[in-house]
């Protein structure tokens, strides 16, 4: 691989093993990952959780088909925070999806293949307009995996949050009339996908962060007041790993601007 930008607070994070294992289910409230018993695949968690995501990307796919979520998660973070050309953003991206829809169809009982192939047609599709990848038929493909996913762990907070942005987008893009009829995307479900979302993961900062982002896309101005409150909680929230040191840095930025 070309050498990935690095994480700017590389040794602020440090794990092991042993310290994944102690606080899996803190990092992982949102997506419920299950705690690998494969060594290698503790160490590409490891690597995650500390900000080297492309050694996490790596050793995950050294691993075979235990270690394609860490190598998913990891490719999504960093192109998602930290890749700095649109272009090889898309491209990694594609390469995520790709992998999740090969995971899927070997794994149909694990919601995150379904999720990771959403997200990283979610976050591809804002790359090249929501409006052109709906005109490509992308949407029902996110929607779908969402919806698979939330059926297969009802109380996978992720989902929850990527689905509620997923209305809240649709009906941005195409208006509340179309949203409904074509996707049924709906302003009422956005709103209530987060609420669960929240109730589900509470400590999430990007939870927060989409939930605040939905609530001006859907409501506007009258409800601005309490988005900024989200985005001030999100940026306060404390940093367990990498990853939630990003959420709170891109929150901390959006109230600077």
């Amino acid at each position: 691989m070309t050498p990935w930008t690095a994480f700017n607070y590389q040794g602020e994070y440090v794990f092991d093993a042993a310290r994944v294992k102690k606080y899996w289910l803190q990092l992982h409230a949102g997506d419920l990952e299950p705690l690998p018993n494969d060594e290698a695949v503790l160490a590409a968690w490891a690597q995650f959780h500390g900000g080297a995501f492309q050694k996490a990307t790596e050793l995950g796919l050294q691993a075979g088909s235990a270690g394609s979520t860490v190598a998913n998660k990891a490719t999504c973070i960093y192109a998602n925070y930290l890749e700095p050309k649109e272009k090889n953003r898309q491209t990694l991206f594609l390469q995520v999806a790709e992998r999740a829809a090969a995971q899927s169809v070997a794994e149909p009982g694990n919601p995150n293949a379904y999720y990771w192939q959403a997200y990283a047609l979610g976050r591809y599709s804002q790359g090249i307009s929501v409006a052109k990848a709906l005109a490509q038929g992308v949407g029902g493909k996110i929607k779908s995996a969402l919806e698979k996913t939330i059926a297969l762990q009802p109380q996978h907070a992720d989902a929850h949050v990527a689905l509620g942005a997923f209305h809240a987008e649709v009906i941005d893009k195409v208006g509340a009339l179309i949203a409904n009829m074509t996707y049924g995307a709906k302003k009422e479900a956005s709103l209530n996908l987060f609420e669960r979302a929240l109730s589900l993961a509470p400590q999430s900062a990007i939870a927060r962060i989409e939930y605040a982002n939905a609530l001006v896309i859907l409501e506007g101005d009258k409800r601005m007041t309490e988005a900024t409150r989200y985005y001030q909680q999100a940026a306060a929230m404390p940093a367990l790993d990498a990853t939630a040191r990003l959420d709170a840095e891109m929150a901390q930025a959006e109230l600077a601007s």
